[in-house]
């Protein structure tokens, strides 16, 4: 069959960056979608994207739809056609229901029985035709998470739609979309290109544009800002920080890339590195440079949108508009060193956190009292433990600053810079940093204890709080960010091995904001969820995970060591028999009915068996009770490797359901005993593999 490309442009005003890989991603989600809806083959589905338009080129598309044949299920053929092979009113209704010929149905078997079915056909229609919907139907699934309405009351897009380019091999597609139809002409580069582009065919369609200054494939304009900063590298002889989300951004930000190297004055280094990064990286999109010894320059790169014929004129304007927010940065720099953080603290009184839960001056105060429970908690000497409570009394004290307030990225850092020029102690300067590390996945970790129990106090603080107003994550719906804020916590414990009990700094956190009684229970259940999908991407099986979870959820460092624990042992022979036996213990007790377990009377043995196994379980249980309180997983490990042999052979040899009720009986307590046994490392039966005994 005939194949041609298909090439479908959206032109736009300027789309947001951000939006633009999902759509790249989404756009062509949808067209695979419609085109195997349609029954249209094709070869392979390209997406491109611009600021200012958004592409699919379609290769190798057949010119027709694939015929339509459908099989459907009638009467019993018996029933339809007699012992003469004579159809009855049974066949010829059905063929008529179907529209097609009684002589056309057909035999097939189905689970024995034989069928009638009618072969349902439909010629496929010529692929231009069923375009037009398709198409629209593509532009219409388009949801963006911020849409436009302009014109066409019934139309919403991400941003204003200019022109459609439509072409299936050199045909223009008769698109209506609004006032707007399907067309052969697109627009070159907004400054630099021709506004009327007219282009023959989708082969064409690359080439044209970029001799009107639009690069559409965006892997070819980040080689093009990539290769550009690299040049600058080396001409300077300097070093871009070259952030990937920033790169992505840049690539969505301009059709032409013309990378370029700008300067600001020396003066501004007296500000802190991250004021001046945050302000480059955040406010102007642009990269920094450092020197080769990593020390930060008096200087940007800097990714046009548009080749000037005098760069000089460009780099100017953008120098000038970075020298008006430093500026501004020096402004607030210098008022905010006028007031010590301490000072700032009561300012807080007047930020209300969440109307029922108070101030963020009440906050701070229940997060200083959890950090204070917590280095108790830890057995933190008394210096520490006044570090922490310094530390947390001015954790949001940079909040009220001016710097903060117009620059929210640097919480934290502003905080370690007042305090540092305040005279503070220096590790309480950094800890009002480090408690906001991790903030995401692969972040780095806080140095030093001090910034950590103040970390976990906060984010206990706000798990809890939204405990209380009912709002922790429910389905997909996350909007407090308590997925990620958990995830962090969990991080940090386990990153600088900090054995916390979260249970215990829950309940006071509950206590301190006055929750229902229901609300640390949750709150734990939510982050025993959390710290299951982290052991399971740490790659334990999800018996093992929901185990250790199950015997020492509370304490995520615990509950880690004993899954490293499980899991380097479940697939041993031994292992398997002790679950195995695990299993057996708890159906036989199951299956016992009414029995009431006694003391277990020795003189009722009747072979070795029950003694060895009852001495093993009198002569472990407290050896492992002892074990579980002081977190000695491998010891607990080693003392079920020293009772598999035993309980092996006491099922292997032994009879528990007796004639005798009282040796029976005798027998289901010594399995109540060692039931409990069992219970004191939780479920064991839960681990799979395991075969279950009766």
């Amino acid at each position: 069959m005939d194949v041609r490309d298909l090439l479908f442009e959206i032109g736009t005003e300027e789309i947001p960056a951000r939006f633009m890989p999902w759509a790249l991603e989404e756009i062509k989600k949808i067209a695979t979608e419609e085109f195997q809806k349609e029954r249209l083959v094709y070869k392979a589905i390209e997406s491109y994207g611009t600021p200012r338009r958004l592409v699919i080129l379609v290769r190798g598309l057949q010119e027709k739809q694939d015929d339509l044949v459908e099989e459907i299920k009638g009467p019993l053929w018996s029933q339809a056609f007699d012992i003469y092979n004579n159809p009855t009113r049974a066949a010829l209704g059905f063929a008529k229901s179907r529209g097609v010929p009684v002589e056309t149905l057909k035999k097939k078997e189905i689970n024995g029985q034989f069928y009638v079915f009618a072969i349902m056909r439909e010629e496929g229609k010529d692929t231009a035709s069923v375009l037009p919907a398709l198409l629209d139907r593509l532009i219409r699934r388009l949801v963006f998470p911020k849409n436009m309405y302009w014109r066409e009351p019934s139309l919403r897009f991400v941003r204003p739609i200019r022109w459609l380019l439509c072409l299936y091999g050199d045909e223009v597609i008769p698109l209506q979309l609004g006032s707007l139809t399907g067309d052969k002409v697109t627009r070159g580069h907004r400054f630099m290109g021709s506004s009327r582009v007219e282009i023959s065919s989708a082969s064409e369609y690359l080439e044209k544009l970029y001799d009107n200054y639009v690069i559409v494939d965006q892997a070819k304009r980040k080689e093009k800002i990539l290769s550009g900063i690299a040049s600058i590298e080396m001409e300077h002889n300097v070093k871009a920080v070259l952030p990937p989300d920033l790169i992505d951004e840049n690539v969505f930000l301009v059709e032409y890339p013309v990378p370029f190297i700008g300067t600001f004055d020396e003066s501004f280094l007296s500000l802190p590195e991250e004021v001046l990064i945050t302000v480059m990286i955040h406010h102007q999109k642009y990269f920094p440079v450092k020197d080769v010894g990593g020390k930060l320059k008096p200087a940007f790169i800097g990714v046009s949108n548009n080749r000037a014929t005098d760069m000089a004129v460009v780099r100017e304007g953008n120098e000038r508009v970075l020298r008006a927010r430093l500026s501004d940065a020096v402004f607030f720099y210098n008022e905010d060193l006028k007031k010590p953080l301490a000072l700032r603290v009561n300012d807080l009184q007047g930020i209300v956190y969440q109307e029922s839960l108070g101030t963020l001056y009440d906050k701070v105060m229940r997060v200083k009292d959890l950090a204070l429970n917590l280095c108790n908690e830890l057995g933190c000497d008394e210096e520490t433990a006044d570090l922490v409570e310094r530390a947390a009394f001015l954790s949001k004290a940079d909040l009220v600053t001016n710097m903060v307030y117009e620059f929210p990225e640097l919480r934290g850092v502003m905080g370690r810079e007042y305090a540092r020029a305040n005279g503070e102690n220096e590790r309480v300067a950094r800890a009002l940093h480090e408690q906001y590390l991790p903030a995401f996945v692969g972040d780095a970790l806080p140095r030093d204890i001090i910034g950590a129990i103040v970390g976990i106090a906060d984010r206990i603080d706000n798990i809890v709080s939204c405990g209380k107003m009912g709002l922790l994550p429910t389905g997909s719906q996350d909007p407090y960010g308590l997925r990620r804020t958990a995830r962090c916590l969990n991080e940090l414990i386990l990153g600088l091995a900090i054995d916390v009990d979260l249970k215990r700094i829950v309940e006071n956190s509950a206590r301190s904001l006055k929750c229902d009684p229901d609300v640390a229970g949750r709150v734990m259940e939510f982050l025993k969820q959390r710290l299951y999908v982290q052991l399971r991407e740490k790659g334990f099986s999800h018996d093992v995970a929901s185990l250790a979870l199950a015997v020492i959820g509370e304490k995520p460092l615990q509950a880690v060591k004993l899954a490293e624990q499980l899991e380097s042992v479940r697939k041993e022979e031994w292992f398997q028999n002790l679950v195995t036996a695990a299993i057996r213990v708890r159906n036989i007790l199951a299956k016992a009915g009414d029995f009431a377990p006694k003391a277990v009377d020795e003189t009722k043995f009747q072979s070795d068996s029950e003694a060895k196994l009852y001495r093993k379980i009198q002569e472990i249980t407290p050896k492992l009770s002892d074990a579980l309180k002081k977190y000695q997983w491998e010891r607990i490990i080693s003392l079920l490797l020293d009772l598999e042999p035993i309980i092996s052979e006491f099922f292997e040899k032994v009879l528990v359901m007796a004639e005798d009720p009282e040796i029976r009986e005798n027998r289901l307590s010594l399995l109540y005993e060692c039931n409990k046994l069992f219970r004191l490392v939780g479920d064991l039966g839960a681990i799979r593999g395991s075969k279950s005994g009766d």
